[in-house]
């Protein structure tokens, strides 16, 4: 069933407040998918991408993510007391959080640094895991773990108006993809089950990978090695690598989604870059840390911004 922005018996985006923001929404929809429009976009084409943390799901006090790999620093930490001295594992064991939240947003800021330490970090942890083991630890740890402020399991803080847009557009023909700089394997395990999104279509960060054969069926384990931070001007790289096409709606929240917002915004044809602008500190967490070039950017460039306060009936 398509839900088109003229059906009479389906209200789209019900979540959504009847406020520019929708409108601008269901007639970008409306153009690309009515047949003789000048806007009209084959099926094949309608490709929407969307950043996860802080896009489709909360990212704050932290990502969820860091909450998981801090989880296994501090544990590494405890079984070795020589590295409750050293970062990443200092901060994870004292729960400093407030040193790793610094980290990411100077990330934003363009200073990688303490990020850097942090993958350092990660790779080591997690050096020698099997790939479906790791899946399986994430998946446990997403389905029993709460975020710390929030007070909420971690899967109840999708954004619910969020879910509704890609429900709507996956009834209008287009095909959605998530491009985001968290890992890969970690969102894999519940992005069918949370966003109807299956693994095939999550693009992420990754470590780097090696195949080893064994009598049960040879196993593939990660490396202490990089792969790929899927973030700033890596995401449309990583997007074109993975679909071979250039989206037409695309979703974030951060200077790191400037690239694949610019990416979309083609002129050969229409497009829709979307920020999403975390200004509601009753019903989530407000914050611009991070954010302050791409809101600067979405009003030099047209994108549009989504108010989580004035926009959004519903948050979770």
């Amino acid at each position: 069933m398509s839900l088109s922005p003229d059906s009479p018996t389906i209200t789209p985006l019900p979540s959504w407040n009847e406020e520019p923001t929708k409108n601008a929404i269901l007639d970008f929809v409306r153009r690309v998918t009515t047949e003789g429009s000048p806007d009209y976009v084959p099926p094949a084409e309608r490709i929407a991408t969307f950043d996860n943390d802080g896009t489709l799901w909360c990212e704050k006090p932290m990502p969820i993510e860091l909450d998981f790999i801090l989880r296994r620093l501090a544990s590494m930490a405890e079984q070795d007391a020589s590295l409750c001295d050293r970062q990443p594992w200092k901060a994870a064991y004292e729960k400093d959080f407030g040193w790793l939240s610094n980290a990411i947003t100077k990330h934003y800021h363009g200073d990688d640094s303490d990020v850097k330490v942090i993958i350092g970090g990660i790779l080591q942890a997690f050096e020698g895991m099997d790939v479906e083991d790791y899946q399986a630890s994430a998946s446990e740890f997403l389905h029993s773990a709460q975020n710390p402020k929030l007070k909420r399991p971690y899967l109840s803080t999708a954004y619910v108006p969020m879910l509704e847009l890609l429900r709507y557009l996956e009834a209008n023909g287009f095909t959605n993809y998530i491009a985001s700089g968290g890992d890969r394997d970690f969102m894999r395990p519940i992005t069918q089950e949370l966003y109807g999104i299956p693994f095939e279509r999550v693009v992420g960060s990754s470590n780097a990978l090696r195949y080893q054969s064994n009598e049960g069926g040879g196993s593939i384990v990660y490396l202490a090695q990089p792969d790929v931070f899927d973030d700033g001007p890596m995401k449309p790289v990583r997007i074109w690598s993975r679909i071979g096409r250039r989206p037409i709606f695309a979703g974030g929240n951060s200077n790191g989604d400037i690239p694949m917002l610019e990416y979309v915004s083609h002129t050969s044809r229409p497009s829709f870059s979307m920020l999403i602008n975390h200004d509601d500190d009753e019903r989530e967490i407000a914050y611009t840390a991070g954010a302050e070039q791409s809101l600067d950017e979405a009003k030099q460039r047209g994108w549009v911004v989504v108010s989580v306060k004035n926009d959004w009936k519903q948050v979770f």
